[in-house]
């Protein structure tokens, strides 16, 4: 059975937990690092996660901070991974290289320019 939390319960409950993403992030900061993810997108990431967590807990399957712990890490591992296989901050420089448009030129570093 899923919880029935207001939105103003919910909203207390996600701030009483911040600090669980702080945690997850200072754990996990060779992570970040190795996989140039960006601090400040990270942290909206895992904070979305956090929310839907506390949305979607389930009391029968434990405690409420464990669920959250693990969630967080599970997000920020999957968010390291696809950065890892997909290198999408550097997708537009390549399409802007393989694609050539008449009105645009190509600068040497890959970006287009009117």
């Amino acid at each position: 059975m899923k919880n029935s939390y207001s939105i103003a319960e919910r909203n207390r409950i996600v701030e009483e937990h911040l600090c669980c993403i702080d945690a997850v992030m200072r754990r996990n900061h060779d992570l970040i690092r190795a996989a140039r993810l960006e601090y400040d997108d990270v942290y909206q990431d895992l904070a979305i996660r956090l929310i839907l967590c506390v949305e979607q807990f389930n009391p029968e399957k434990g405690p409420l901070h464990r669920d959250i712990c693990t969630q967080l890490q599970d997000e920020l591992r999957n968010r390291a991974e696809s950065r890892r296989l997909t290198d999408f901050t550097e997708t537009p420089a390549v399409f802007c290289r393989s694609i050539r448009l008449p009105q645009w030129e190509v600068d040497p570093c890959g970006c287009a320019i009117v």
